[in-house]
């Protein structure tokens, strides 16, 4: 239990930090220069709970990469489809993307699957026993 507990640590905290890097990033786009990312507290346990990964991590461990990294990404699709839709019910999704091309409920954006392809991988080294 222990161990599930540092591993929900681990990914919430990565996840937070891509998360900040990447909208910090994405102001270069409208040409801000203060390169300021966000987040919200409601992403720490969406991200945390990728911990939950690590028997997905133990079936496909002999796959190549890109299979490991799509499979992580549909799980991942998956919780932001899930987690959105309970946030949006109560009014507190931090997130919206309904006017994104690819979005799908407004909560998830197929087009942001090779984001989750390398934020799935980095969660798999991040919790995965390495010997």
């Amino acid at each position: 239990m222990q161990k599930l507990f540092k591993d929900f640590i681990k990914c919430g905290i990565l996840g937070w930090c891509l998360e900040i890097t990447f909208t910090a990033l994405h102001s270069l786009q409208q040409r801000k220069m203060s390169l300021q990312g966000t987040t919200s507290l409601w992403m720490f346990p969406i991200y945390g709970a990728g911990c939950l990964l690590k028997p997905v991590c133990s079936l496909v461990k002999g796959c190549h990469w890109l299979v490991r990294g799509c499979i992580y990404a549909l799980c991942i699709f998956t919780a932001e489809y899930a987690s959105g839709f309970f946030l949006q019910k109560k009014e507190l999704c931090p997130w919206n993307y309904g006017r994104a091309r690819w979005n799908i409920g407004r909560v998830i954006r197929l087009d942001y699957a090779p984001c989750w392809i390398i934020t799935g991988l980095l969660m798999e080294h991040a919790i995965t026993d390495r010997k």
